[in-house]
């Protein structure tokens, strides 16, 4: 144990735990000066000498010109008597190991208290963190029957770390408490630099694959095997402020107490004066060591601030990671990631993440960024690298296309290469959505569908650019990729049939990404399952993760592995009861539209007012200025009918990154309806994909924002166009200055056009419908 702990600190640790014991510390203290005397450390005489040297010395630096005409004798005696305790305190420590202390420690203790053997002699609080380590670790080899005497010392021990190593948040200490030993913890250590936290993301990664690594006799198979992580190493949320005092920052962090218009009038300037920060040298060494050991493989640089992750409150998507495919000198790889960490930084202040900050009451809190930097999972190929796979999962299904899905078995959304594509809303691209009950089960029927809503797109490095790259599928698919036939069906035009062994002559235009062949495998989809559950049950609370996946050739012994990226609580509707019940009879006049397709759970009632974009009339929009203005007047409306129960309703995708697709809004432009409608017509290019796992749909959630997609073309819809034409435009008289485009934006106050009635909104997740009609208002 002494050999961990730095001669400094092992006479705070002696001095820490006699601090602890006031009356017996003079007895050791006795025996402790015995054992320098006897065994010729020092002489008596020399150590006195030195106390009556040290004591005079004292009372010159307090300013005692004449020591003994100024200074009682009682107060003599007491100064002495303290110089005695630090230099016994002192040689001891320097001299002997500190076992040797402990031991002497222990025998007058035991004197006192005969049969308790085991004590903790030391305050865990006050104590350096390589004192909690040498102790946890003392206690971690002691024989099986000594255990529990000392389980609640060890378990002290193991929280100290925890909330100043890895978080503070109670509900996350609460379940690392159970799991994290001292051993997982010194990994954690040994792979941090910096004194701060490592925040919430790597927090939530360590502790779930430390969950899922432990048996458990609920486990259908033994998954630790299957089971990974990346090669992961943390910089301590201290760094950040370093980073900000180093670069006279403080100035900055008063923005998020201003108005949004403000942030976001003043977000380039403050990010260009992170991104143009420069790190203090000790930081700087520490990385380039840390690049050394890393080598030239592609790395990615993710935020990991301390409120990211947290129950209840994801901060999905809100603060940025960057790819550094690290192909450069040694020089060019530093700079690369230098520059990641600074972009990371300045995140912190963007005006979506203080938004939703002040949204769910965390505006106030000393929010910090510590990062996480990974080895990026997957593989060469030719000059791209990529996983095979990657994809979210969840613990809980919101949608059933089918009612034979079962909800509590989980859902997953994955796509071939980076799973960027997974978790963010993209253009014109499909991930492949399974329900982990009945993954045969897919949403759409037809080749046409399949084909449709399947992903056309790849997310990879490029190691001769040096760049992330966005790439038809086409371009790089061919039926001799490794697990091909795990990945891919073959398109015959009238139907999709498996691709049975790799055929390289079938050409890449004719591969279509379905992933079949790795649902048809029990294991997987087990093993999937097991996962969520085994997380679920540790956490008290349905989980999401994000992963990449290995596909092994066929003559492994283990077919794929999953590297896990990300655990945290699974955000929730504030309503997800069953039982709404769609009503018998409405009406057909009252009536505003209807929807039967993969319909959630709830109600929104009492609805004022319909924040509408005409679907058709925003898709002949041709130029970007007038689509990003119709996003800003959304955002405008937002804050407008702050404190009205509102919802929005328009073309294809809300907040996709194509903004021919949907109205380019973020989470700071929403989050203060009740309902986001995505409307899509037959025909038009904007088909609303089911958000559900992007980061964006986890700002719904949480916000309980209700997402639903409607199809006014299908036979089982209703679509009260002409109540939407019809309906007098009430913008101009909320916004006057966006008068000029009450053409594409529609207020329609409820009340006005009604009669005084409002609108509700039933929807059932069971009957699979969803209905808005108007009522008579309570």
């Amino acid at each position: 144990m002494s050999e961990d702990i730095p001669g400094g600190s092992k006479v705070l640790a002696v001095n820490l735990q006699l601090a602890e014991y006031p009356i017996l510390a003079r007895k050791v203290r006795e025996q402790m000066r015995h054992e320098l005397f006897t065994r010729g450390v020092i002489s008596r005489q020399q150590f006195e000498d030195e106390v009556l040297k040290k004591a005079i010395r004292t009372q010159k630096k307090e300013g005692l010109s004449d020591p003994f005409g100024q200074e009682s004798a009682q107060e003599w005696d007491e100064r002495v008597r303290i110089i005695r305790d630090y230099l016994t305190d002192f040689y001891f420590a320097v001299n002997f190991r500190y076992e040797h202390f402990e031991e002497l420690f222990l025998g007058v203790l035991q004197e006192r208290t005969p049969g308790q053997d085991i004590v903790l002699t030391f305050n865990p609080e006050l104590a350096p963190w390589s004192m909690l380590f040498a102790q946890g670790e003392e206690y971690e080899q002691l024989p099986p029957e000594d255990k529990p005497r000392i389980r609640h010392h060890q378990r002290q021990i193991n929280v100290v770390l925890i909330r100043g190593m890895i978080s503070d948040q109670l509900d996350f200490m609460g379940v690392a408490r159970e799991h994290l030993d001292i051993w997982d913890l010194k990994e954690i250590y040994q792979r941090r630099f910096g004194q701060g936290k490592i925040g919430g993301k790597a927090a939530g990664m360590m502790l779930a694959y430390k969950i899922l690594r432990e048996p458990d006799p609920q486990d259908p198979f033994p998954i630790t095997p299957y089971i990974t992580i990346p090669d992961s190493y943390f910089i301590g949320a201290d760094v950040f402020y370093a980073f900000v005092a180093h670069n006279e920052l403080y100035p900055y962090f008063d923005q998020k107490y201003k108005e949004r218009e403000q942030i976001e009038a003043d977000y380039p300037e403050t990010y260009e004066r992170f991104t143009q920060g420069r790190f203090p040298e000790g930081v700087i060494n520490e990385l380039t060591g840390l690049m050394e050991r890393l080598g030239p493989g592609p790395l990615i640089v993710r935020s990991s601030s301390l409120l990211e992750d947290n129950f209840g409150k994801s901060f999905a998507g809100k603060y940025t990671s960057f790819f550094c495919p690290n192909q450069g000198t040694p020089a060019e790889n530093l700079d690369a990631v230098l520059d990641a960490i600074r972009r990371v930084y300045a995140s912190i202040l963007n005006p979506d993440a203080l938004c939703y900050r002040r949204q769910v009451g965390l505006l106030d809190y000393d929010e910090r960024m510590a990062i996480l930097i990974q080895r990026v999972v997957g593989a060469s190929h030719g000059r791209y690298f990529f996983p095979t796979v990657g994809g979210v999962a969840f613990g809980r299904n919101p949608f059933r296309w089918n009612r034979q899905i079962r909800r509590e078995d989980g859902f997953m959304r994955i796509v071939w290469g980076l799973g960027t594509r997974a978790v963010d809303r993209v253009s014109n691209d499909y991930p492949r959505m399974v329900a982990l009950s009945h993954p045969h089960l897919r949403p759409e029927i037809t080749a046409a569908e399949i084909r449709k809503y399947s992903q056309h797109f790849i997310d990879v490095l490029d190691l001769e650019d040096n760049v992330r790259r966005t790439l038809p599928v086409a371009e790089i698919i061919t039926s001799g990729f490794p697990g091909i036939e795990m990945l891919a069906s073959l398109d015959e035009g009238d139907y999709i049939k498996p691709l049975v062994y790799r055929d390289t002559s079938v050409p890449p235009e004719q591969l279509v990404l379905t992933f079949n062949r790795l649902f048809q495998d029990k294991t997987f989809i087990a093993l999937m399952q097991a996962m969520l559950r085994k997380l679920e049950r540790a956490y008290g609370w349905p989980v999401d993760i994000e992963f990449a996946i290995d596909i092994a050739p066929r003559s492994s012994k283990l077919p794929f592995r999953i590297h896990l990226l990300q655990c945290r609580p699974l955000s929730s509707p504030k309503d997800e009861s069953p039982g709404h019940q769609i009503p018998a009879y409405v009406p057909a006049q009252d009536v505003l539209f209807t929807s039967g397709h993969l319909v959630p759970e709830g109600i929104v009632s009492s609805i004022e007012y319909v924040v509408y974009v005409d679907p058709l009339r925003y898709a002949h929009i041709s130029d970007h200025v007038v689509q990003s203005e119709i996003g800003r007047i959304i955002g405008r409306l937002n804050k407008k009918l702050a404190g009205r129960r509102y919802i929005l309703m328009g073309p294809g995708r809300w907040g996709s990154a194509n903004i021919d697709l949907g109205v380019p809004v973020s989470y700071a432009d929403i989050y203060n309806t009740a309902m986001l409608v995505e409307i899509a017509f037959a025909g038009a290019d904007g088909t609303p994909e089911v958000s559900y796992g992007t980061h964006f749909f986890q700002d719904l959630v949480e916000t309980n924002i209700y997402p639903l997609s409607l199809y006014p073309d299908r036979a089982d819809t209703v679509f009260n166009q002409s109540f939407f034409d019809q309906a007098p435009n009430a913008l101009s008289d909320l916004l006057p200055q966006d008068a000029a485009n009450a053409q594409f934006v529609k207020v329609i106050d409820v009340r006005a056009v009604s009669g005084g009635r409002l609108l509700q909104v039933i929807m059932s997740a069971e009957e699979e419908r969803a209905i808005a009609y108007l009522q008579d208002a309570p």
